[in-house]
């Protein structure tokens, strides 16, 4: 479930001494759906009986909800307490010796042409090669597209992939085999959306599983928003999947670029004070004291863990501060670009910072992005669009984000992929675009265990094919995984109880530092 928001409806019959901002209505908002989900109502009624100390079972549903404050702390709110249990219980986890403490994710959606980025055809026909030229890198011999020069004056921190391939020209179905590293059933599928057979969990829902969170945040974030089609349709391989909703890396709804960006999950709301929020957790650990009282309700489950993470993260001024980026100085900001993708890449860095597993940054897609070419999905007109969209914001804010993790000794211990679903098509079409293309395309990753500098695999001469060291999406979850401790034959366990090894594929040893 991407989000859940709890409010408590309170009658003053019931609770005459309840003040008017305490009450709400209780609500779950989940689904799929391209910005807001899809929204269930689920009222809590009752005819008010009264319990053994003398308060109301609405009333101590009421004090359930003021536990979280009557607010829309969403993820906090879920049932992510069985995250703990479960990694415990799962007593088969291997070390990989990986470097990489976290992750972060740049995620390109719509697939960027490989021609154009990090594997540019100089010698071959202009419908080809197209108008974007090389320019040279960090590492001598190997050219990037000439609208990435920031990136490839840091070439040497980067281990570009030249030849991973999906084999799958849909975005939703590629989408998935990349994100979890499990081909879709079918493939060249579009406008699909989650659900059995194709419910293998996204890497930041494993992680949830295998690491829960070492404080207050949570292990795997995604934002500033899910990805979806132009039809609305969400795609597969963004959730927990097969391990339930309990394991979903938590979303972030934000426009951190924006003048009046907040995230709402971590403001108290005005008449709330510190001292009001710690008098009602008070409040609710005397209900919870009562065991015979909350097994009757059903409530000691879904009112424990949760409560108390979410008091932390309101009470802690450095689990809320993650998320301000008014921290920052003007010139960091500037460094990584006014763009809400900027500003996603920065904001995914404090993130880290404050020890959240992976983040997930995913392309913005506004309201206002073209029908016919939204994000990087250029079937028309690619050369303008690349100039004056997409390539400039990318390079600031990726070698923004590269110098300030080294910067601040954090590289070596993030791992960093630049990636996307596919690549594109190698002939421009008719109206000056190129088309979706899953079987050949570039990636980028940097720090975490990669030895920087490195080219592994290669294209053929139109950029069309893999020629020699084909990657395929377990490929690269084996390696991600490895990096981030875990060998691929770690097993977890879904909620079937059947176990699954991370992957099927094999670390790519050759980009390992």
């Amino acid at each position: 479930m991407d989000e859940i928001a709890l409010n408590y409806l309170v009658d003053s019959e019931d609770n005459p001494n309840s003040d008017a901002s305490d009450r709400a209505a209780v609500t779950s908002q989940g689904g799929h759906s391209a910005a807001e989900g899809n929204l269930l109502m689920l009222s809590i009624q009752s005819s008010g009986v009264r319990l053994c100390d003398h308060v109301s079972r609405r009333e101590v549903m009421r004090i359930g909800g003021l536990g979280a404050c009557g607010l829309s702390l969403s993820q906090l709110l879920n049932v992510r307490s069985v995250l703990a249990k479960d990694a415990a219980s799962n007593d088969v986890i291997n070390a990989s010796g990986g470097k990489a403490k976290s992750c972060i994710v740049l995620f390109l959606m719509g697939g960027p042409p490989q021609h154009s980025t990090w594997d540019p055809k100089p010698h071959a026909p202009q419908e080809v090669r197209g108008q974007i030229g090389p320019i040279a890198t960090a590492i001598p011999g190997v050219q990037f597209g000439e609208l990435m020069p920031k990136l490839a004056l840091r070439a040497d921190k980067l281990a570009v992939l030249r030849a991973v391939s999906t084999n799958d020209n849909a975005h939703s179905s590629s989408g998935y085999y990349m994100l979890t590293g499990q081909p879709h059933a079918p493939m060249n599928a579009e406008n699909v959306n989650p659900g059995a057979p194709n419910d293998w969990p996204n890497w930041g829902a494993v992680l949830q599983r295998l690491a829960p969170p070492a404080q207050d945040l949570p292990t795997s974030v995604r934002l500033p928003h899910q990805i979806f089609n132009t039809d609305g349709s969400v795609w597969p391989g963004q959730d927990g999947g097969m391990l339930g909703r309990a394991a979903d890396p938590w979303l972030f709804r934000c426009t951190p670029a924006s003048p009046d960006y907040r995230v709402a999950e971590f403001q108290l709301p005005g008449d709330v004070s510190l001292d009001r929020l710690a008098a009602r957790r008070d409040l609710v650990r005397t209900i919870n004291r009562q065991p015979d009282m909350m097994a009757g309700l059903g409530l000691a489950k879904t009112f424990g863990d949760q409560q108390e993470r979410a008091y932390r993260v309101l009470a802690s001024a450095t689990s809320r501060g993650a998320f301000d980026l008014s921290a920052e100085t003007p010139q960091t900001r500037d460094r990584y670009g006014s763009t809400q993708f900027g500003q996603s890449c920065l904001l995914a860095r404090r993130l880290i910072e404050a020890q959240v597993r992976l983040v997930q940054v995913n392309w913005y897609r506004g309201a206002d992005e073209p029908f016919d070419r939204p994000c990087w999905d250029s079937h028309v007109d690619e050369t303008n669009r690349l100039k004056n969209v997409l390539l400039p914001p990318t390079d600031a804010a990726f070698s923004a984000l590269l110098d300030d993790l080294s910067d601040r000794g954090l590289l070596d211990e993030t791992l960093v992929v630049c990636m996307s679903e596919f690549g594109r098509s190698p002939k421009m079409n008719a109206v000056a675009g190129r088309d979706h293309w899953g079987s050949v395309f570039s990636i980028a990753i940097a720090g975490g265990g990669i030895r920087g500098g490195t080219v592994y695999g290669a294209s053929d001469e139109l950029g069309g094919y893999p020629k020699s060291g084909r990657i395929g999406p377990e490929d690269l979850t084996a390696t991600i995984m490895h990096c981030l401790g875990f060998s691929p034959d770690t097993e977890f366990v879904d909620t079937q109880g059947r176990p699954h090894p991370l992957s099927r594929g094999q670390v790519i040893q050759s980009i390992l530092a």
